[in-house]
């Protein structure tokens, strides 16, 4: 746990008491400070009055006794509508933060590895903190991924912070410092949330907001956003590293025929890292690689870290095999960009998806149509898919995941004569019928283990 001490004397109100929310308020109790907490969810109140965590209704607070509103990153605090504890301490002039911020003020002699972009960011946020690791740097991985930030461990100077941010965190960051800032790529996401396309990447260009010139920023530029952003941090004397697919790029990492390919012509075999196949865990190697090259990692140990990588829960992960049908768990692809690079890794798939849409449902997946054996429809999005994929491909009505499963089982079981895949990869959000991706992961990743003669593979988790 962060030591909050450095904030005594302050007084906080936390709203969102689901993983962030939880660690702020047990960090600001240990350190004594004066706050409150809530959650508009009765469960999750009294999960945290069972923590011993103070938990009182803001609705009534005085303003004027507040220093700070540390608001959980799923919470509007301005668009579309900010909810109304947020709008409260906006109108008494009150910052708004996320526990990154925290973490930052409390631990301003450590590093950060920040990571952002549409899609990627777990999977390059945990191979940064793997080679980091096994290069015998002392480094804590979490943010957006695995632990909140509040839980990790202090590092002070010597250590390395590797965070994954969200579109949600970055907008409510004001003295953040990321030394090595990792932006992947960008497609359309969360507009609902940012209004547009340009408000969405406003929001994630506050990853570069306080970079100076001694330190580095690694960005993407294979899609035209991030090459607009790439040509601002140029025209502002960052220290910026592209990272291209397909050919070669001055000053920068490609990746090519295979090869992981670095602008001094140092080259890496893609070929021995098995837990990242497709051109898009390319991208995010290179990225890691540019990252860990400028924090001084040997070459010889970033490879060592590559090769050794054990693949991320729920991002293309192989949790089963019966017979010649494979079983993936791609939970963590909640929308069509991101299924679209499971679907392009794959032939003669068995393809579950639904939850809650995101803009453009499905129709964009369009280009990988051919290699879908059949589809099974679960959740919120049934209708609006079935309609996108009428006369395209076929599918089938399922509900719900455990439905969906059984079905893809017995049609893959009777039909595929050679490797077939079963991919639950759903472009959509979890949350219509799941707690989250992880949630929707587990389960079925525990299903498929359970299937008759099933081959348990990866992790044992």
């Amino acid at each position: 746990m962060i030591d909050l001490g450095i904030l005594k004397g302050s007084s906080f109100v936390v709203l969102g008491l689901a993983r962030s929310g939880m660690a702020t308020g047990r960090a600001l109790k240990a350190a004594g400070i004066d706050y409150i907490c809530w959650d508009d969810n009765a469960a999750s109140r009294d999960a945290a009055a069972a923590a011993g965590l103070n938990v009182a209704n803001p609705a009534g607070v005085d303003w004027s006794r507040i220093t700070t509103l540390v608001i959980s990153p799923g919470i509007p605090s301005t668009f579309p509508k900010p909810h109304p504890v947020a709008a409260a301490a906006r109108a008494a002039g009150k910052k708004i933060i996320c526990d990154v911020e925290l973490l930052a003020k409390a631990q301003d002699e450590a590093m950060y590895v920040a990571i952002t972009g549409t899609n990627g960011k777990s999977t390059t946020t945990a191979l940064i903190g793997h080679i980091l690791t096994q290069a015998g740097v002392r480094c804590e991985v979490g943010g957006n991924i695995g632990r909140g930030a509040l839980d990790l461990a202090p590092l002070g100077a010597e250590g390395v912070y590797v965070l994954e941010l969200s579109s949600y965190q970055l907008e409510l960051l004001e003295t953040f410092h990321a030394h090595v800032a990792v932006w992947l790529n960008i497609t359309p996401d969360h507009i609902d949330r940012h209004g547009d396309l340009a408000g969405y990447v406003a929001a994630k260009e506050n990853i570069f907001a306080r970079q100076q010139i001694r330190d580095c920023a690694v960005i993407g530029v294979d899609d035209e956003p991030s090459r607009a952003v790439y040509a601002k941090l140029i025209k502002r004397g960052i220290a910026a590293v592209p990272v291209k697919l397909e050919s070669p790029i001055a000053g920068g990492i490609s990746f090519r025929a295979g090869m992981l390919v670095d602008a001094d012509g140092y080259n890496v075999d893609f070929a021995d890292v098995p837990t990242l196949p497709g051109d898009h865990n390319a991208q995010n190697a290179a990225c890691a690689w540019a990252a860990c090259r400028w924090l001084g990692v040997p070459r010889e140990q970033i490879v060592a870290g590559l090769t050794s990588y054990p693949g991320l829960p729920h991002r293309q992960e192989r949790v089963a095999a019966v017979g010649n049908v494979v079983y993936v768990n791609d939970s963590k692809a909640t929308n069509a960009d991101a299924t679209a690079r499971a679907l392009s890794s794959y032939h003669d798939i068995y393809w579950i998806l639904g939850g809650q849409a995101k803009e453009g449902g499905v129709a964009p997946l369009a280009p990988w149509f051919e290699r879908i054996r059949h589809a099974f429809l679960i959740g919120e999005a049934t209708e609006l898919f079935a309609g996108q994929l009428e006369g395209k491909i076929a599918y089938s009505r399922c509900g719900d995941l455990k439905s969906a499963l059984d079905a893809a089982h017995e049609r893959a079981q009777r039909e595929a004569k050679d490797i077939a895949v079963v991919l639950l990869s759903p472009a959509c959000a979890s949350w219509d019928q799941w707690k989250s991706y992880e949630h929707r992961g587990d389960a079925f990743r525990a299903m498929a283990r359970a299937l008759p003669g099933a081959q348990v593979l990866g992790r044992a988790a």
